[in-house]
């Protein structure tokens, strides 16, 4: 009876699965070419899908409440291209002052999608669809008509990617925070239970009292922030500032978050499944190369695949679930 338990739990678990598809990536990948799990290959492998994990947790946000957001690739590309120009020409030196700036530029960028996604009632697709662009005519603005930032250009700012502290590369520390951060204000904090109750009925969340326009407003606004963080982390990573850095990079960022389970329909995804989904995208694309017989034009077939497969399997848990749950009730 135990056992059967444990594996019930474990079958009835989204994040029990999406870790054990993990593994055993991790197992058939390193009988194919031992060289991918060294310390030295996991950690480039982490830095250099920084950004797309750092923004899968926004995008988890806006996708419990039921929304999407395929503008936070051009938010990222303002914010980066901004502070590229800004330390090429001297006007800022300090790579603090840097980050603020663009986390201040997504701020901004993420609030006002919000406010015409909540204010004007406009559906997120298309509201991010038109922001998408805007976001990225600016930066091409910004950036005098294509204009970019070399390595030398930006002095100080590109060796925070190259920095450690406690042996860990910065970048690294930067995902363990923010995901350490949203693991508690997700899981613990009255905020994140109200992100929860808006994305799984919003008129019942309305009529007990939880403000929902306010709601919506805010998960931009968070995606706006992860997304201008992302900037910064992408011109320290590749030691570069270019206005079309990380195009069509949205559609990694939502794969990331279905893998995780987190539905497009509102209400169900973990921080956990954001960070699970992000990794196994992080494998794959840092697998192939070391496949001999892989070609790279593989890699968004095998990631087509593996989506469909995950929300097929996401679909039959879920029944499952609810079929257990309608059993509890007539106990």
């Amino acid at each position: 009876m135990e056992k059967k338990s444990v594996m019930k739990k474990i079958t009835g678990s989204r994040e029990a699965l999406l870790a054990i598809v993990l593994i055993v990536l991790f197992v058939i990948i390193t009988a194919i070419n031992p060289s991918f799990l060294t310390p030295k290959s996991l950690m480039d492998m982490l830095k250099n899908n920084a950004v797309t994990m750092v923004m899968s947790l926004g995008m988890l946000c806006v996708m419990l409440v039921g929304g999407i957001d395929i503008s936070i690739m051009s938010t990222l590309a303002l914010s980066g291209m901004s502070i590229g120009m800004l330390l090429k020409y001297e006007h800022i030196s300090s790579t603090f002052l840097a980050f603020v700036i663009a986390i201040a530029i997504g701020i901004v960028c993420g609030a006002v999608v919000g406010l015409i996604i909540s204010r004007a009632d406009v559906p997120p697709i298309i509201a991010t669809m038109g922001f998408m662009y805007i976001y990225r005519a600016l930066g091409y603005q910004v950036s005098h008509g294509g204009e970019w930032a070399s390595a030398a250009a930006l002095g100080e700012f590109k060796n925070f990617a190259t920095t450690k502290f406690l042996g860990l590369n910065c970048v690294i520390w930067v995902i363990i925070v923010c995901y350490v951060f949203f693991f508690w204000f997700m899981k613990w904090t009255r905020t994140g239970r109200m992100i929860y109750a808006v994305g799984s009925n919003p008129s019942a969340a309305e009529v007990s009292g939880i403000n929902v326009k306010n709601i919506k407003l805010l998960v931009y606004t968070i995606m706006g922030l992860l997304a201008g963080l992302g900037g910064a982390l992408q011109v320290s990573v590749y030691a570069s500032a270019m206005p079309d850095m990380q195009y069509g990079g949205e559609m990694d960022v939502i794969a990331a978050c279905v893998i995780g389970g987190v539905s497009m329909s509102g209400g169900r995804g973990t921080v956990v499944g954001a960070l699970l989904g992000s990794l196994i995208l992080a494998t794959i694309a840092k697998a192939l190369p070391l496949i001999p017989f892989f070609n790279q034009l593989w890699l968004n077939t095998i990631k087509g695949v593996i989506i469909l497969v995950v929300v097929v399997m996401n679909v039959i848990l879920q029944r499952i679930a609810d079929k257990n749950a309608l059993k509890g009730r007539e106990m």
